[in-house]
């Protein structure tokens, strides 16, 4: 399934496998350490072996991949904007990844701001001297960028890893080049 050697990423959905037939007694859920465990491993080995800056890119990256899919397979394209982020709100609470709540959305500039609030990547860490949330920014990114059709740049400003209580992301439409 991965190991052949690619210049272009070939996840699919299908990848994930049927957890109802692989896991009939443990089901979907398992506990946040775990998924931390796999995450912060594979972030300090990266590291180790492509640097801070590279190993943040292909964690962005990842997380682009990850969101298109997501919404491709889990959310509700076809409604308004205000329709979407709440479908989106609603299925990322059901599936415990955090609590999203929009601050600011400013739709005639495509510029919001949004908050995830008991998050998977970093809600109670201790304080650092940096955010870990790369792959979230690159999720949202990849989330909009599928029900939009637009590119999103996507930054996160505050951190629960930096000393907030919240991870908030600014987000902002990507000019066009003409």
């Amino acid at each position: 399934m991965f190991n052949e050697e690619r210049k272009a990423a070939k996840f699919s959905w299908d990848n994930l496998g049927d957890i109802e037939l692989g896991r009939p007694n443990l089901g979907f859920l398992t506990d946040v350490r775990v998924y931390r465990l796999m995450q912060f491993t594979l972030r300090d080995v990266l590291i180790k072996h492509y640097g801070v800056a590279e190993t943040n890119k292909i964690i962005t990256e990842a997380g682009y991949v990850a969101g298109v899919h997501f919404c491709r397979n889990l959310l509700k394209k076809e409604t308004d904007f205000y329709g979407f982020i709440e479908n989106l709100r609603k299925i990322l609470l059901d599936l415990k990844i955090g609590i999203l709540r929009v601050e600011k959305a400013d739709l005639k500039n495509m510029h919001i701001l949004l908050t995830v609030s008991e998050d998977l990547d970093c809600s109670g860490l201790p304080v650092t001297d940096g955010s870990v949330c790369d792959y979230d920014e690159g999720f949202i990114s990849g989330i909009l960028k599928e029900y939009s059709g637009a590119d999103f740049s996507v930054k996160e400003i505050d951190c629960w890893s930096i000393g907030d209580r919240v991870c908030r992301f600014e987000i902002k439409q990507k000019e066009l080049n003409v």
